[in-house]
């Protein structure tokens, strides 16, 4: 598959789709508490994002059933939303897309619902730092594994989590998943070189125990072989010369964390 880039009148259009899904996330993040159903969260976001002028891209993608990917706990992502009622002391990866001006956003945040026990605290703020890492590593000059690598070697080197090689980053545009692949592993100066224009999606999914996960029979679920917690956070990201730029937004979402009494406030 090859890759497209886009000019920056097509990047300022994928910024809005971006900062919709951010939006859409933060409202999230103001709606969940304990009792709440995965389907109830699921339904919340959906409405959000229609009354905001766009689709819900995940619903119905390659027979997804749902707007939402909710995965709790030892769900690492693709969780189809259910009759599950949130509990104290769940953490929640919400992946979230959306088409905005026949553009595609999509962005992952995990939540932790009240009190989390110390090293599930330390997972979230990690695998968001080693987020941050990849990120700093896309401009134009470097190449895929460069990003890979710099979340590798905090992430598992430096941490000691493992990181889940069966599901990568990719690229983002009018497609929900281009061109190219982006692992969240990988070696400093290998890969394709990073080109101006090339936006991606960023997303590491770090486990507090082995990197090993299984497919569950519901075709989409996938779960951490040890049941070990999972975490999951994901950028939209905009190749740049000197600084990558990043499209979406967590900062409104840890805005609506911190005014959500229900959700755990250590790990921002």
């Amino acid at each position: 598959m090859s890759i497209s880039y886009k000019s920056e009148e097509e990047i300022e259009l994928m910024r809005k789709s971006a900062q919709l899904v951010s939006a859409t996330l933060a409202e999230v993040g103001s709606f969940l508490k304990p009792g709440l159903s995965l389907l109830e969260v699921d339904k919340f976001a959906e409405d959000f994002i229609r009354k905001n002028g766009a689709i819900p891209s995940f619903l119905h993608y390659e027979g997804f059933p749902n707007s939402a990917c909710l995965s709790v706990n030892e769900a690492v992502v693709h969780g189809i939303p259910n009759e599950y009622k949130i509990q104290n002391g769940d953490v929640i990866s919400v992946d979230l897309g959306v088409i905005l001006n026949d553009f595609q956003g999509d962005s992952a945040y995990t939540f932790g619902i009240g009190e989390l026990d110390n090293e599930v605290v330390s997972l979230l703020q990690d695998t968001k730092i080693s987020l941050n890492k990849g990120v700093e590593q896309a401009v134009v000059g470097n190449r895929i594994g460069d990003i890979g690598y710099a979340i590798q070697q905090y992430a598992e080197k430096e941490k000691g989590y493992g990181i889940v090689r069966e599901l990568v980053g990719h690229g983002l545009g009018h497609e929900l998943h281009e061109a190219p692949q982006i692992p969240n592993y990988g070696k400093r100066g290998r890969g394709r070189k990073l080109k101006k224009g090339l936006v991606i999606c960023i997303e590491p999914m770090i486990n507090i125990g082995g990197k090993e996960v299984v497919f569950l029979d519901d075709g989409w679920t996938v779960v951490t072989s040890d049941s070990s917690v999972s975490a999951h956070y994901e950028h939209i990201v905009s190749v740049d010369k000197g600084e990558a730029e990043v499209l979406s937004d967590f900062g409104v979402i840890e805005e609506a964390i911190r005014g959500n009494k229900e959700l755990n406030k250590e790990f921002i």
